[in-house]
């Protein structure tokens, strides 16, 4: 077979990351069909070619008119028998088979006006041109990959999708971050901590830990964007309750500093909320490292990869209840209600105040992120392109 992959998000976050594991695991599974990985001229350069993975320039943005109109011509140039789109932005005018993932809805769900720099009537063009594209993506692929069966059940009921039609793939750990979690010691934390100002983790050692009670290391962690659907704003309200109880909390906010966390920081000033900007990865597993826990207060996600991070550096999740989270975490989280503050307080405390819970949860996440692996994504999915010529 002749396989295109649209690979212009190669080097991004969420997609990207998807991407570069799963072309990394093809090659290694996949030494028969020829692969032509579309790429953005910075990703073309570096892209390491194989025997039957070919690198192809494709300088069109996202979401763009050169996208639906040029990316087609290019396409249709290699003589493709499959083409996999990673993102529901599928060029309508592309007529040939493809297969797309979905990885969530969240632009259908949340009216995404406050996470936007554009015009009301700007938003509402862009928004109707999203849902085209959504649809055609959704009628006219030969199959659909999910990250989770929320997303597939949300397809089932909201968009009438056959079951039938779709694959669920689950996602799981950058085999990166499993590495450096592997070799950074405890000088290496403490630079990393030092760096962002961020105090060492607590030593239990008090009267307290005496009556079976643990108090928090020093501080809770959260890694991603700040759109309004991840409710940061929430675990900032819950941060301050939290605060009433432990005096020397701090809350770490990561995630790369665009719009929307410019827009957090500005409403929530705080000495002890301490936003990082984007992290390396180092620095990024010196966080979970060294959190009393990881906390993830989305109102929706289509997986939840962040938990599986956390749950192999070894903190503890809290999650929330909502979307495709529990079907990640399993009972390896402690979940909350995201609407309710006070759910959401006393679950994360559940957690500050046990050193007896946090080594139970601990271990079960140890066990349960075990059970993702991008490997196996990857045979899914050359399954799906086998299926489908």
């Amino acid at each position: 077979m002749r396989i295109g992959i649209d690979a212009r998000f190669y080097n991004e976050s969420g997609v990207g990351r998807y991407l570069r594991n799963l072309i990394r695991n093809l090659k290694v599974l996949d030494k028969k069909n020829q692969y032509f990985i579309f790429l953005l001229p910075k990703d073309y350069e570096q892209f390491a070619k194989t025997k039957n993975f070919q690198g192809v320039c494709a300088d069109f943005a996202w979401y763009g008119f050169a996208e639906q109109f040029k990316l087609p011509k290019l396409l249709n140039k290699y003589k493709l028998d499959l083409v996999h789109f990673p993102h529901f932005n599928v060029p309508i005018f592309y007529e040939s088979k493809f297969v797309v993932t979905i990885h969530d809805l969240i632009h259908q769900h949340h009216k995404m006006n406050r996470a936007t720099t554009l015009s009301p009537l700007t938003y509402k063009v862009k928004q109707f041109g999203y849902r085209k594209v959504f649809k055609t993506a959704i009628i006219r692929s030969e199959k659909i990959l999910v990250p989770s069966n929320y997303v597939k059940n949300v397809l089932i009921s909201e968009w009438g999708v056959k079951k039938e039609k779709m694959m669920v793939t689950y996602e799981a750990v950058d085999r990166e971050i499993l590495t450096i979690a592997s070799k950074m010691k405890m000088a290496d934390y403490q630079k990393v901590l030092q760096k962002f100002n961020i105090q060492s983790p607590f030593i239990t050692a008090s009267p307290m830990a005496k009556l079976g009670y643990s108090l928090p290391r020093k501080f809770i962690f959260y890694v991603g964007n700040a759109h309004p659907h991840k409710n940061v704003e929430g675990l900032i309200r819950v941060f301050g309750q939290l605060r009433e109880k432990y005096p020397n909390l701090q809350l770490v906010l990561s995630g790369f500093d665009h719009f929307f966390w410019q827009r957090i920081k500005k409403e929530f000033q705080h000495k002890d909320i301490i936003y990082t900007g984007s992290v390396s990865d180092e620095e990024m597993v010196a966080f979970y490292k060294n959190a009393a826990c990881f906390v993830m207060p989305s109102f929706e996600e289509g997986f939840g990869i962040p938990l599986l991070e956390a749950m192999a550096c070894g903190v503890p999740v809290v999650s929330s209840s909502r979307g495709s989270l529990p079907e990640v975490g399993g009972d390896a989280a402690i979940y909350f209600n995201p609407d309710d503050i006070e759910n959401m307080t006393s679950q994360i405390d559940r957690v500050l105040r046990s050193e007896k819970l946090r080594q139970e949860k601990i271990k079960m996440g140890s066990i349960r992120v075990k059970q993702f692996s991008w490997e196996k994504l990857a045979k899914q999915t050359l399954e799906v392109y086998q299926q489908c010529v």
